[in-house]
C-alpha cells in the first residue's frame, strides 16, 4: 500500500539522514520514479523533506524533525522474532512486517542507542542454512505457519521414509534447523516432528484445538535432537587421522567430527593421531569416510575396515580397466 511505502520513505530517511534516490527505490523495491512521486506526496502533506543537490547530494529532513508514528502493529510486533533472519521472515511472509517494524523501532529511539542498532546491522549477519546445502523448498511453509499461528488443525499428506501418509495434525509451532523447517505437531497422543519440505499437500481445517498444558517448544526441540542423535549415531569408528584430515573432519561429519578431533591423541612422528568417530549406519560410515580420501585410515572396527577396502580395490579394478581400454 502507498501509505505504508511512504511512512517507510520517512523513517528510512530518519534513521539514515541523506539518502539519494537509487538507494531508496533499492529499499523500497520501487523505481526511481516512483520515489520522486512519493517525496513529492511527503513534501505536499508538510514533511519537510529537501533535496541537497550535487555528487554528495539526496534527500533528507530538517534538522531535528522525528516523526511520531512509530506504533507496532500486531503483524509487527509477531515478526521481531526473526530480527537478524531475514531468509526465514521472508519465507513465512513476514518480510514487509518486519521492515517496518525494524524501521519503526530505530525511530523511537534515542539517537545514540539507534546508531548503535544501525551499526550492529551492517556489522553482524546471521545465516541459517549450512555450507554447501541448499534447503530443501517448502512450498506450503506459509499455510503452514498460519495454521500454528491460528491454533487451527492442518490436514497434511506426507511422505516419510516408509511411504505416504494421510494424516490430521495440531500444529503447536515451526523450528528452522540447518536451513530446513520442521513442524512439531500433536498426532494421536504424542508430540512429533515433520519436516515441511516433505509435505506433498496441505490444507488448513477450520477446526481449533487445545495447546498441551505447558508445551515448551525449545524444551521439546532439545530434547528431541538429543534423542534423535543418540539414536542414530550409535555407532564408533576407530581413525588414523592425517593433519590435513584433522580440518576435514568437522566439515565432513559436522559435530561428531569437530568431537572427535577435540578427543584426538597426540600426532605420532608424522603428525597422524588417533581418534574415535561417532557413526550412523554402515554404509552412511563408508560414504562419509570415503569422502576423506588417503586422509584417514579406518583401523576398525573390522567390519568397516573391510568394507573400506573392499570398496577401494573395487573402485582401483573400474578405474584401471579404463585407464587400459
Amino acid at each position: 500500500m502507498r501509505a505504508d511505502r511512504l511512512l517507510s520513505l520517512l523513517l528510512l530517511l530518519q534513521n539514515r539522514g541523506r539518502m539519494t534516490a537509487p538507494e531508496l527505490a533499492s529499499e523500497l523495491g520501487v523505481s526511481v520514479r516512483t520515489v520522486y512521486r512519493d517525496v513529492e506526496a511527503l513534501s505536499t502533506s508538510g514533511v519537510p523533506v529537501y533535496a541537497d543537490r550535487g555528487p554528495a547530494g539526496g534527500y533528507r529532513l530538517t534538522d531535528g524533525y522525528r516523526t511520531r508514528l512509530t506504533g507496532l502493529t500486531s503483524d509487527e510486533a509477531g515478526s521481531l522474532h526473526f530480527a537478524g533472519m531475514p531468509t526465514a521472515a521472508a519465507e513465512l511472509g513476514l518480510a514487509a512486517d518486519l521492515t517496518m517494524a525494524q524501521l519503526k523501532l530505530r525511530a523511537a529511539l534515542p539517537d545514540g542507542l539507534g546508531e548503535r542498532t544501525r551499526r550492529v546491522q551492517e556489522r553482524f549477519h546471521l545465516d541459517a542454512p549450512a555450507w554447501f546445502r541448499d534447503a530443501d523448498p517448502a512450498p506450503h511453509l506459509a499455510e503452514v505457519a498460519g495454521a500454528v499461528w491460528r491454533q487451527r488443525l492442518l490436514r497434511v499428506h506426507y511422505r516419510s521414509w516408509r511411504g505416504d501418509v494421510h494424516r490430521d495434525l495440531e500444529p503447536l509451532g515451526l523450528v528452522l534447523k540447518g536451513g530446513n523447517w520442521y513442524l512439531v505437531a500433536h498426532a494421536g497422543e504424542s508430540v512429533r516432528t515433520y519436516r515441511v519440505s516433505r509435505m506433498l499437500a496441505v490444507e488448513g481445517l477450520e477446526e481449533g484445538f487445545e495447546r498441551p498444558a505447558g508445551f515448551d517448544l525449545s524444551a521439546y526441540w532439545q530434547e528431541s535432537a538429543r534423542r534423535m542423535e543418540a539414536a542414530v549415531l550409535r555407532g564408533e569408528a576407530r581413525l588414523r587421522v592425517s593433519p590435513r584430515g584433522l580440518r576435514l573432519l568437522p566439515v565432513q561429519c559436522g559435530a561428531a567430527g569437530a568431537l572427535a578431533v577435540r578427543e584426538a591423541g597426540p600426532p605420532d612422528g608424522e603428525g597422524w593421531v588417533e581418534t574415535v568417530l561417532r557413526v550412523e549406519a554402515l554404509p552412511v560410515a563408508l560414504g562419509d569416510l570415503l569422502r576423506m580420501g588417503l586422509e584417514v585410515e579406518v583401523l576398525g572396527p573390522p567390519e568397516l575396515r573391510a568394507e573400506v577396502a573392499r570398496t577401494v580395490t573395487g573402485l582401483a579394478q573400474r578405474y584401471g580397466d579404463a585407464a587400459r581400454a
